[in-house]
């Protein structure tokens, strides 16, 4: 059976926090910071599981982001 989770990667997080938004960004899922944007209105980003509609919600080490069939590990670098 073949195994259907996304692809992951680390994203090594220097500050307390990050936005969604810009997560999106330099995780490179998304072109600019306006384009992770859209991809939360539109309902296509998951935090830690669960879909996410606020664009600047505040990112922490631990937590898990997916998007467009990627999921980024939040990490302390």
């Amino acid at each position: 059976m073949p195994n259907h989770a996304p692809a992951a990667t680390v994203f090594a997080l220097a500050s307390p926090h990050i936005a969604l938004c810009d997560l999106l960004k330099c995780a490179g899922l998304a072109d600019s910071a306006g384009q992770g944007k859209h991809l939360v209105a539109a309902g296509l980003v998951r935090v830690d599981g669960q879909p996410e509609s606020r664009k600047t919600a505040k990112i922490r080490v631990g937590q898990t982001v997916e998007c467009a069939g990627v999921r980024v590990l939040v990490a302390a670098p």
